[in-house]
C-alpha cells in the first residue's frame, strides 16, 4: 500500500479500535492509538499524575508514573498504555473488518474512476435481469450496470441473456457502490454506432456535426467532409444502404435522415428539412429564427407527422424554424 493510502487506513483503524475499546470496556476517557512496527499498536490515554488516585480513568499515582518516566512530577500529564491483554481478539476482528471495508472502498473507487473516464463510450453487455422496467446488464468485467426504462428505445424488447450495445451516460455514487447508467436513446449512442459502422468517421474523413433524435422513431444526423472528393452522406449510407441499414436495425427500425452540413445556414436548413424543398427563407437574427416558405403542396411534408420533421430540423440546426406555406407568404407581401 502506498504511503498516501496508509494514513487514511490508520485513521480509520484508530477510530474503529477506539470504538471497540469503549464498547468492550465501558471507558469514556480520552483515548488514542499508538501504532508500532510489524502492525503492532497500543491503546493509550493521558492521565494526570497525583499523590492519591481518586478517578482511575483520568489519574495515575506518582509511584506508578515514575515507572513510566523518571522525570515526571505531580501535576504533569503522562501517556499511559492501557491495552488489556485480552483485547487482542477484539482488535484482530476490528482490524479485519476495517481492512475489508477499505479494500471494498478502494475497489469501488477504482470502478468509479474507470467508468467515469468512459462516459460517452459504447459498451456491450449481457442482460442479467429486469427490474420494474429497468434492465440490469453485466459488463465484460463482471460489473453490473443499469439501463433505465427511460433510456430504452420504445417498443424494443430483449430477453434475459441477450447481448446488447449501449452508451455510458453517467456513473453515480450510491451506497452499494458506483452505479453505471447506460442509454440507447442518447444522441451519443447513434454517434458511436456511426463511428463503428462507417470507417471514414474514426479516420476523420467524415465528421458528425450534429444529431437530433426521437428514439425509435426518427433521427437526423448532420455530416460533413473537408475532402472534396468524399461524399459524406454517401459514405454513411453505404453501397445500396448497407452501412446505414446496420444502424437502423440496431435502433429497432428508427428512420435516420442523413443531412449534409453546410456553413451557410440557409443551405443547412434546406438540407435539414428534406424531403421538403423550401422556396425561400428569411432569417431573423435577434430571435435566431428562420422563416421557411414552402410550396402549399409540401406544407405537411415540411412539418412532418405531428411536427416531427421541423422539430428535428430545428434541434439539429439549433435554430427556431417557422414553416409558412407559399400562398400565405405571397398574400402577406401583397398586403405590404
Amino acid at each position: 500500500m502506498q504511503k498516501s493510502e496508509r494514513l487514511p487506513m490508520f485513521l480509520t483503524l484508530e477510530v474503529a479500535l477506539i470504538s471497540a475499546y469503549r464498547k468492550n470496556y465501558n471507558y469514556d476517557g480520552e483515548l488514542f492509538i499508538e501504532f508500532g512496527d510489524n502492525d503492532t499498536f497500543l491503546v493509550m490515554t493521558y492521565k494526570l499524575v497525583v499523590e492519591t488516585v481518586v478517578a482511575p480513568e483520568r489519574e495515575i499515582s506518582i509511584k506508578d508514573a515514575l515507572k513510566i518516566s523518571e522525570e515526571v512530577e505531580i501535576g504533569d500529564e503522562i501517556r499511559v498504555n492501557i491495552t488489556p491483554e485480552q483485547f487482542g481478539r477484539v482488535a484482530a476482528q476490528t482490524v479485519r473488518q476495517v481492512i475489508m471495508q477499505k479494500i471494498s472502498e478502494v475497489d469501488r473507487k477504482q470502478v468509479y474512476d474507470r467508468y467515469s473516464e468512459k462516459i460517452g463510450s459504447m459498451i456491450t453487455g449481457k442482460i442479467q435481469r429486469f427490474d420494474k422496467g429497468d434492465t440490469l446488464i453485466e459488463l465484460d468485467d463482471g460489473i453490473e450496470a443499469i439501463l433505465p426504462f427511460r433510456e430504452q428505445i420504445p417498443a424494443q424488447r430483449f430477453r434475459q441473456g441477450d447481448y446488447i450495445k449501449s452508451v455510458i451516460i453517467d456513473v453515480k455514487k450510491v451506497s452499494k457502490g458506483p452505479q453505471i447508467v447506460l442509454s440507447r436513446t442518447h444522441p451519443d449512442f447513434l454517434r458511436r454506432l456511426f463511428e463503428q459502422e462507417i470507417p471514414e468517421i474514426p479516420d476523420k474523413l467524415v465528421e458528425i456535426r450534429s444529431i437530433a433524435r426521437e428514439p425509435g422513431i426518427r433521427s437526423k444526423i448532420a455530416v460533413w467532409s473537408a475532402e472534396e472528393h468524399i461524399d459524406p452522406v454517401g459514405s454513411c449510407v453505404g453501397l445500396r444502404g448497407s452501412r446505414i441499414q446496420v444502424v437502423v436495425n440496431e435502433l429497432n427500425g428508427e428512420k435516420i435522415d442523413i443531412v449534409k452540413w453546410n456553413p451557410d445556414l440557409t443551405v443547412y436548413i434546406n438540407n435539414a428539412l428534406s424531403p421538403a424543398k423550401p422556396r425561400t427563407m428569411q432569417y431573423i437574427e435577434e430571435d435566431k429564427r428562420m422563416i421557411v416558405v414552402v410550396p402549399d403542396s409540401q406544407l405537411s411534408l415540411a412539418i412532418g407527422r405531428e411536427g416531427q420533421n421541423v422539430r428535428l430540423a430545428a434541434k439539429l440546426t439549433h435554430i427556431k424554424i417557422d414553416i409558412v406555406k407559399e400562398s400565405d407568404y405571397i398574400r402577406s407581401l401583397d398586403l405590404g
